[in-house]
């Protein structure tokens, strides 16, 4: 009897992704905050309260001896367990789906994965092979992680191996930060250097965006293990952006700025030099002068013919939208280049005239005419359906590509310093 006893919490343990199950799944009728410690060992813990939402949700389970252990190390196949879950929403009768917001975060493609491949994926260990197989495939093919970069998933994760896969994650469901920024805030501390350069920048990303932090004493804590208790506070940042940590960005030179993305959040952009953060500011000015029908998304100004164009474009993702704005100022601060893309429509190029010209004279000062002379005669040949072949020109002390797409009757001139 003793022995059948042990057989089968051994299979408990092992159903559970390493986890002894301590009872029944919590009931998903109980709102987590009216839960009390479920567990002996979290009373004041600096956890507790996120200990007890997550397991309110199945996302982890505790120990058969009602203990949950929150400073054990957690392994890297039950974090992906956890990631999973936690992007899913637990019902009253114990089954789970996909959470909505989570699947429109997705990419076209990811969204197809996981309606086809994954049509009836349970959220459940696997009862043959190895248990944590289904988490860790769907998390690789959604480009959370690459597997193949992992030997053994039953060893305990470093912070820098879960800063890895919140990483990945950030860039299939939300976006990356510029990379200056988020290196920046990361080499304020005194261990960086000891983590790789990949894992440096994976590092960054996760301070920028407000999920993981440093020590007290300045370290980050490169190859320090992860505990389960930190690894359910990570998964309830990443996945809610209000409890993330306010990060203030520091700027003594002026060049940093927070810039709106998609869906009414912001960005930190780090210009390169002072000319292109005063470009910034020349695509507001544009903007406000066009009236409504323009949109200033990250650092690219879109201008719409009128305000039936505007409000079809901007309702379709980008991804999927083969309708685009008549014209598009951009600024691109990792590569320091600036440009204007113009679809040649019926008018485009009269109603886009003055924008044009205020940008330009911008970028080039007395040497505007020059390029508008050059803008002029190319995007007319275009527009009368004259082939013109992609080509370059200097104007100044910059040197400007020209892209032609004879198809589409777009012409794309990119602006960046001549080389030395």
């Amino acid at each position: 009897m003793r022995r059948l006893t042990l057989i089968a919490a051994i299979v408990a343990l092992l159903v559970g992704g390493g986890e002894a199950l301590a009872g029944p799944a919590p009931a998903p009728t109980a709102p987590a905050s009216k839960q009390t410690a479920p567990f002996k060992d979290i009373k004041g813990h600096w956890a507790e309260k996120t200990i007890v939402e997550m397991v309110g949700k199945g996302i982890l389970d505790g120990f058969a001896d009602g203990t949950f252990k929150p400073n054990a190390p957690v392994t890297v196949d039950q974090f992906i367990k956890m990631l999973i879950l936690s992007y899913s929403d637990l019902h009253q009768n114990g089954e789970r789906s996909w959470n909505a917001a989570f699947l429109q975060s997705l990419s076209p493609d990811n969204q197809t994965i996981l309606k086809q491949d994954y049509r009836y994926f349970a959220f459940k260990p696997a009862m043959t092979g190895y248990w944590a197989k289904p988490f860790i495939d769907v998390a690789s093919d959604l480009h959370f992680l690459n597997k193949s970069r992992y030997t053994d998933f039953q060893v305990a994760m470093t912070r820098e191996n879960v800063a890895e896969i919140i990483y990945y994650t950030l860039q299939e469901t939300e976006f990356l930060e510029d990379p200056q920024y988020s290196l920046g805030l990361a080499r304020a501390y005194g261990d960086l250097t000891s983590a790789s350069e990949r894992g440096q920048r994976f590092i960054g990303e996760t301070l920028a965006k407000g999920i993981m932090q440093g020590y007290p004493n300045g370290f980050f804590g490169v190859g320090d293990k992860v505990t389960r208790a930190q690894a359910l506070m990570l998964l309830d940042r990443l996945v809610d952006k209000k409890k993330r940590i306010a990060v203030q960005p520091s700027d003594p030179n002026g060049l940093q700025l927070a810039v709106p993305t998609v869906g009414g959040g912001t960005r930190v952009v780090v210009f390169p030099d002072r000319r292109m953060r005063d470009a910034y500011d020349v695509l507001k000015q544009i903007g406000q002068a066009r009236g409504s029908n323009h949109e200033l998304i990250d650092t690219t100004l879109r201008l719409f013919k009128d305000q039936k164009e505007k409000d079809t474009v901007t309702a379709l993702s980008a991804d999927t939208a083969k309708l685009k704005e008549e014209t598009a100022l951009w600024l691109d601060p990792q590569y320091n280049s600036y440009g204007i893309t113009i679809r040649l429509r019926d008018g485009a190029l009269a109603r886009n005239q003055e924008a044009i010209e205020t940008f330009s004279n911008f970028l080039f000062s007395y040497n505007a005419v020059t390029f508008r002379g050059w803008f002029n005669d190319i995007c007319n040949a275009v527009a009368a359906g004259t082939k013109v072949s992609s080509k370059q020109f200097a104007v100044g002390d910059d040197s400007v590509s020209v892209v032609v797409d004879m198809t589409e009757k777009t012409v794309v001139f990119s602006v960046s310093r001549k080389s030395v």
